[in-house]
């Protein structure tokens, strides 16, 4: 396993542009983190971002405690691979809409009616990009 405060590397790049689910956790203090499986997008600066409802637990957490995590994993079958991405997050309150158009498009067959119905919903409603700033990265690859 290697650890580092590096940004990622093109090979976490790479593995993090690919339609995977990632877990994020925020923190909590006391509490258990509850990871909750999300859409996410690494962006051009080495950020990742996903998209949530403004009211929603994780942002009431975050606004208490910036901090949060993601894990993304390799399918099975697929060499084991991971990458854990640990930072201060920030919640903006512009581009979640265009965010969860890109991100439905690559998880999703939009040509599917009911899939096309499904984001007419996500985007009907309230949504808000959480960022997290990568200040931990740690890997593993068998």
């Amino acid at each position: 396993m290697s650890t580092d405060a590096s940004p990622l590397t093109d090979q976490d790049l790479e593995f993090l542009r690919r339609p995977l689910l990632g877990f994020v956790s925020v923190a909590a203090g006391p509490v258990p983190a509850q990871p909750r499986p999300v859409w996410f997008e690494v962006t051009a600066e080495g950020t990742i971002q996903l998209f949530t409802g403004p009211d929603t637990f994780k942002v009431r957490r975050l606004a208490r405690d910036p901090r949060a995590s993601i894990v993304v994993a390799a399918p099975v079958g697929e060499p084991e691979r991971w990458v854990s991405i640990a930072g201060r997050t920030t919640v903006e309150p512009d581009g979640a809409h265009e965010l969860a158009s890109r991100l439905a498009a690559r998880y999703w067959d939009l040509g599917d009616p009911a899939r096309a119905g499904d984001l007419a919903e996500m985007l009907a409603e309230d949504q808000v990009r959480v960022v997290i700033h990568p200040e931990t990265v740690r890997r593993n690859v068998y």
